[in-house]
């Protein structure tokens, strides 16, 4: 990319977007399209239809999604397949209608099948049923990865689909009814530490295996695959899809004791085995991408401890203010 290419990154306020629009900035990236929800709501199709008529970007960067954890997803699954679904729709068609040169399309390893062989290569893409607490927001993010295919063969567009592993960092959202499991977690061993509790209740049996990348790694993956040429990325035959992350994975019980120790929390983990677990094992293949020779660069515990300063400098930040 051209370091004052016009690019769009939608969603830049979350946590992949953020780390998105912090790396191309570190790049010399300046010339960015930089749109909250209120400034453009990418559910409304007139609206993304008008603002790339406007503005032409010439790359886009589709960060932007409705997330959340498993009590989120169980709770929420109309909106989840709704708004993915409205926003996948309305940004790729402009990008194909306006001569975006590349898109890059965030999913989320998610979209592979529950009982997938591990790890999960790109290949197990639709090779059996999806994990039902979820499935709402994996269809909408598998029609995106298949849109930008079809869009891409038809077309002959350069949208390529990337699926991140579970991520944490800067940005993250701590809100315990609908965040991810390992800001949950820090928030959680955070107040019980704080409040002096002896105990600190955690979902499941704790037996799952998940795996974790830092934030700004996978924006660096990203930006290491949009500065590709393009007989690197758009293989005929074969979805441009490509997944992201650290290739090990760890327990949720091995999680939660490292959370605790970085967080300073020293009381009983408490199971609750009532709740869901959610998938077995997530453990994405990263044969492709290291094959291409990118690596992430930030150690897990040290990444724990950075998004674990980010949340105390957050909470800071909110009581000087007043916030609640």
């Amino acid at each position: 990319m051209e370091k004052q290419a016009k690019i769009y990154v939608a969603g830049h306020r979350g946590l992949a977007g953020g780390s998105l629009t912090r790396a191309l900035k570190k790049r010399g990236y300046d010339n960015l399209l930089l749109k909250s929800h209120t400034d453009l709501e990418l559910r409304d199709g007139a609206a993304v239809e008008a603002f790339f008529s406007r503005e032409k970007p010439e790359y886009v960067l589709l960060a932007a999604a409705k997330v959340g954890g498993i009590h989120a997803n169980a709770t929420y699954p109309a909106e989840f397949i709704y708004d993915n679904l409205a926003i996948s729709t309305n940004v790729i068609h402009a990008a194909w209608r306006h001569g975006v040169k590349r898109l890059l399309f965030l999913g989320s390893s998610c979209i592979y099948p529950r009982e997938c062989p591990q790890p999960m290569r790109e290949e197990h893409l639709l090779g059996g049923p999806l994990e039902p607490t979820n499935a709402p927001y994996a269809l909408a993010k598998i029609a995106g990865v298949m849109m930008c295919d079809a869009y891409n063969r038809q077309y002959g567009t350069k949208f390529l689909s990337v699926m991140p592993t579970n991520l944490y960092g800067p940005g993250d959202n701590y809100d315990l009814r609908n965040s991810h499991v390992l800001p949950a977690l820090i928030r959680k061993f955070h107040e019980a530490k704080t409040a002096g509790a002896p105990t600190a209740e955690v979902w499941g049996t704790g037996t799952p295996r998940r795996e974790f990348l830092y934030s700004d790694d996978m924006a660096d993956a990203c930006l290491f695959l949009l500065e590709q040429p393009d007989d690197r990325l758009f293989v005929p035959g074969r979805v441009a899809l490509f997944n992201i992350g650290c290739g090990a994975d760890l327990t949720i019980r091995e999680l939660a004791e490292t959370v605790a120790s970085v967080v300073g929390f020293t009381g009983k983990l408490v199971w609750d085995a009532s709740k869901p677990d959610g998938t077995p094992r997530k453990l994405l293949d990263m044969s492709r991408l290291f094959g291409m020779g990118w690596r992430p660069r930030t150690n897990f515990v040290d990444g724990i401890r950075l998004a674990y300063d980010e949340y105390l400098a957050r909470e800071a930040t909110q009581k000087r203010n007043g916030w609640s």
